[in-house]
């Protein structure tokens, strides 16, 4: 990554401000749904014990969070970091909507500088959020820090189609149609072509989890999801 590309990325948060109050009917529209089912799928990958604390970083408005309480049982208490403070009103709101307020925290914090001690969480999940950190490794090592021995981390990214028909299809839309879209309905032109350069030249696959393991990892597997359009990777803390 070159330093142009890290210094975006250190003010990527601007731009969630200014999209925040579209952002969850973006999301909706532009996969047709498939991001409710994704984070479903995600929700149901916790470590299989009671009373989870888990920490999720980039939370943005929270749909993580919801997801999480909603398909998991266990889930007993959360964190949400982002470095949007309008992203994260937004989440505060959601989360009294739906009487979450007493055991879920929704506060600022720098994926790659997380502000808790070391072994504080049972899992740790990121949605559409990695790529967006400046110093990847970093935050990779942040996350199994504040995980506890035999906790989990749970990463949610979009990746590339292995099959070249779908792949190029995907790519079409990823380049032509998506940043159209969602510039002209989140008024910010930007970021939507921003989300299309970040997901063509982000790692993924077996590279990814090449990565995870660099960092620390253990029994890391990645679960391709919708054709392969986004991917689900697992680590764990020994």
């Amino acid at each position: 990554m070159n330093s142009e590309e890290v210094l975006s990325r250190k003010k990527v948060w601007h731009m969630f401000d200014r999209i925040a109050y579209r952002y969850d009917m973006l999301n909706r529209l532009l996969s047709f749904g498939q991001d409710i089912r994704w984070r479903n799928k995600l929700a149901r990958m916790l470590p299989d014990r009671p009373h989870l604390k888990v920490l999720d970083v980039a939370t943005g408005t929270g749909d993580v969070i919801l997801s999480l309480f909603e398909k998991n049982r266990n889930v007993f208490q959360a964190v949400g970091v982002d470095m949007s403070e309008k992203m994260l009103e937004i989440g505060r709101r959601k989360m009294h909507e739906n009487h979450l307020d007493k055991v879920v925290e929704m506060r600022l914090g720098d994926a790659a500088k997380l502000p808790f001690e070391d072994d504080q969480f049972d899992a740790v999940t990121i949605a559409f959020g990695i790529r967006n950190v400046y110093d990847v490794d970093q935050a990779l090592q942040e996350m199994l820090r504040v995980l506890k021995p035999g906790g989990r981390a749970l990463i949610l990214e979009f990746s590339l189609p292995a099959q070249s028909l779908i792949r190029n299809a995907y790519l079409l839309y990823f380049r032509h149609v998506l940043p159209k879209v969602g510039g002209v309905i989140s008024g910010d032109p930007y970021a939507y072509q921003y989300l299309n350069k970040t997901v063509e030249t982000f790692p993924y696959g077996d590279e990814f989890c090449a990565m995870m393991e660099a960092n620390g990892f253990q029994n890391v597997k990645a679960r391709p999801l919708t054709l392969g359009v986004a991917t689900i990777y697992q680590g764990d803390k020994i």
